[in-house]
């Protein structure tokens, strides 16, 4: 009887070893895993997420002349562009300078009736797009080359705004597409703070 109580805690000896070893190999693996992890995660918001300026091609603004319905084939060039890292809670700000073929006065007025999906005049804008137009202009300091928030609102301007998220009554992002039909300039603006 001896004997077999000797074995059972022999055996039972070596289950814990095991165990124990079992439990340290699995807590290591975690350990490496979880700090891989760790350091891929930093590396993607810290190392590659950085600012992008001037290095936007034609085919990388080709959703700007599409969403105001102007349409991608008139891109003639990107003069300026601007495209900021991400920080984690998606604060951004990205701005182009296209230069397109043609623009017409006729495409950017004949949409007076519609609610959605039309130009504004830079001088006659409604109120909440006017705020946004706010909005852009204290993103000056950031892209010195786009037009002053006093020429965004003159009459050479024409507004598209493409979409407007408000804190309370005031701004927070903005998307919206400027045109100046006189030098076939398009200009867009996405910030969020």
């Amino acid at each position: 009887m001896e004997s077999e109580i000797t074995f059972g805690m022999k055996k039972m000896k070596l289950i814990l070893k095991i165990g124990k070893w079992v439990l340290l190999v699995w807590g290591g693996l975690s350990l490496v895993a979880v700090t891989t992890l760790a350091i891929m995660f930093a590396y993607r918001l810290n190392v590659s997420n950085q600012a992008k300026p001037d290095e936007a091609k034609p085919q990388d603004v080709r959703f700007v002349l599409n969403w105001c319905n102007l349409g991608d084939n008139r891109i003639e060039k990107v003069l300026h562009s601007h495209v900021s890292a991400r920080s984690f809670t998606g604060d951004h700000l990205d701005a182009y300078a296209i230069k397109i073929t043609n623009v017409t006065l006729d495409e950017l007025t004949t949409n007076k009736g519609a609610s959605n999906g039309r130009w504004y005049r830079g001088d006659q804008l409604p109120k909440v797009l006017d705020d946004a137009v706010t909005f852009v202009g204290e993103w000056q300091h950031e892209i010195d080359w786009f037009p002053t928030e006093t020429e965004l609102r003159s009459t050479e301007i024409y507004v598209y705004p493409w979409s407007i998220y408000c804190h309370g009554v005031s701004p927070s992002a903005a998307a919206i597409i400027f045109v100046r039909p006189k030098d076939k300039m398009v200009f867009f603006f996405d910030g969020k703070t």
